[in-house]
């Protein structure tokens, strides 16, 4: 019986080896290695081994029968790989769970499975992004929760309200154009390449918004992604017209914080296409503009509350006011996987701008097969 799994390898550790070990019990192991093209794509950044250090590295895993660099491009970047091989399973860990593979294997008949990322006894938990955290960038990104899009001026010059983030320690590296920050992230490593500086959030956050957005940018990034990096914890911030919001208030306390750990779960869709144009067919009006706000009231007092359905039903009046604005955050495509969860979660939106991304669910009880977050605590 022929077994595959996917990935990028880099740096390979003990995470790795303990994953083709489980894989490896379906049957034969065949492994897709993700060239340096692709990886630069997805994450934004080089590799610190290449594709042929990689490859010659995971053939010498002996729960490998055979590897390859895939033939492919962007996260389904083993198609062609995969219809080549007909396995009888497709594996991966949690982290590298999406709709569209799942989707991809029923097409192809081929059975689904999603293990846990459960190290190998008496060893560490391992990750890529933990090891290369070790010495290279712990920068948090950005997740954002109701409200936001009033951060644009074109929004709250007509009516003024609150935006909810968080931010989220890096514990899994986030795609590229995921909504999640992930370029003004990228910015910040000009300024700070490995962390944070010991300052004051708010002082950090508007370094920031001041250095990624350049005098003569055609494009202003939102203050809410400078926020959401740097400054810890449940963030909201208000806008009365201006790009930088004239309020910012946070709440840090643990109890809160594990509260909306234990509740808000993603779900890895695909980077959102370049080119987006998401302000086309765009219904801007006060009308549209006030359940938006609504909703990052009721979501901010929800989380207060600690209500769980009203958080639930705040994030999805939210995301459908967002929609009402810009339609072109969603298509056919997001829909699809979003009617899968629609009886299981009290609540949902796209990360960021939409388009792709990720997923997020708000729920009661743990969802299959999605990832947790982390968030920041440290403050100043």
């Amino acid at each position: 019986m022929k077994v595959f799994v996917s990935g990028c390898y880099d740096m390979l550790h003990s995470g790795h080896v303990a994953f083709f070990k489980e894989a490896s019990q379906y049957g034969n192991l065949y492994v897709g290695i993700g060239s340096d093209s692709t990886i630069s794509e997805l994450k934004g950044r080089d590799t610190m081994n290449n594709e042929q250090e990689r490859l010659y590295m995971v053939k010498s895993v002996r729960y490998v029968t055979d590897a390859w660099i895939n033939s492919g491009s962007g996260i389904l970047d083993f198609v062609e790989d995969l219809k080549k091989l007909n396995p009888e399973r497709y594996v991966v860990n949690e982290d590298g769970h999406s709709p569209a593979k799942e989707e991809l294997c029923a097409e192809l008949g081929i059975e689904y499975h999603v293990l846990k990322r459960i190290p190998d006894a008496g060893l560490p938990t391992r990750s890529t992004t933990s090891i290369r955290n070790n010495g290279t960038c712990l920068l948090p990104y950005r997740l954002d929760l109701a409200g936001t899009w009033i951060d644009q001026p074109e929004l709250s010059k007509i009516y003024s309200g609150w935006a909810l983030t968080i931010s989220l320690e890096p514990v899994i590296e986030y795609n590229e154009r995921s909504g999640m920050s992930t370029s003004t992230r990228n910015a910040a490593k000009g300024l700070w390449p490995h962390q944070l500086p010991l300052e004051k959030s708010e002082k950090l956050a508007e370094i920031l918004f001041r250095y990624e957005n350049k005098p003569g940018n055609k494009i202003v990034s939102g203050a809410q992604d400078a926020i959401g990096i740097c400054v810890p914890g449940l963030v909201r911030h208000y806008y009365e017209g201006e790009y930088w919001p004239s309020h910012i208030e946070k709440i840090i306390d643990e109890e809160t914080l594990a509260w909306l750990e234990d509740h808000i779960y993603l779900i890895n869709l695909w980077p959102r296409p370049e080119n987006t144009d998401l302000l086309i067919n765009s219904n801007i009006s006060k009308d549209n503009i006030i359940p938006l706000t609504r909703a990052a009231d009721q979501c901010w007092n929800a989380i207060l509350n600690k209500d769980v359905k009203s958080f639930g039903a705040a994030v999805k009046e939210s995301f459908d006011a967002q929609v009402k604005l810009f339609p072109n955050m969603v298509n056919d495509k997001i829909e699809k996987v979003i009617d899968k969860y629609k009886d299981t979660a009290l609540g949902w939106k796209l990360s960021g701008a939409g388009g792709g991304g990720y997923l997020v669910l708000i729920s009661e009880e743990p969802v299959k097969n999605a990832m947790k977050v982390k968030i920041r605590r440290w403050i100043l």
